[in-house]
């Protein structure tokens, strides 16, 4: 089973495209998915894993405002990429200005897809996160 973990610091160049940390490469060898994340960051998905992250998608009813809405802005936003022979992938200006990523990111796993954010928004939301982790686990009853 494929999985992501950790935390990386990578930059953006100048042509929009991003170093991905070498232990993902292998994992997205085969292609990928970059769209608009939770939390105004970016989802990374494996081509696979965004077949089932879509077939999710998908399935909504789309007689509910919400799902429609929340598809929508998954599926409009998602653009395949390849990793080029540096480990690079291109992200698209549209998603770059959505997270407000413009050098230095922050790049990380989270299990099934990476997520890549604006360092200062990932040290705010880490920040709350960490602080409120008691509280999280017990709500979720971890």
């Amino acid at each position: 089973m494929m999985m992501f973990i950790g935390e990386y610091q990578h930059n953006l160049d100048e042509k929009g495209r991003l170093a991905i940390p070498a232990k993902f490469r292998g994992q997205l060898s085969e292609g990928a998915v970059v769209t608009k994340g939770l939390d105004n960051c970016l989802s990374l998905f494996t081509k696979e894993g965004w077949e089932f992250e879509a077939e999710r998608l998908m399935a909504l009813p789309l007689t509910q405002a919400k799902a429609r809405a929340y598809a929508r802005f998954m599926l409009a936003s998602a653009f395949p990429v390849e990793i080029d022979k540096q480990g690079r992938v291109n992200v698209p200006l549209s998603l770059r200005d959505y997270a407000g990523i413009m050098g230095s990111t922050v790049v990380t796993g989270l299990g099934d897809h990476v997520e890549i954010w604006a360092p200062v928004a990932w040290e705010e939301y880490k920040s709350h996160i960490e602080k409120d982790s008691v509280n999280i686990a017990e709500e979720l009853g971890i």
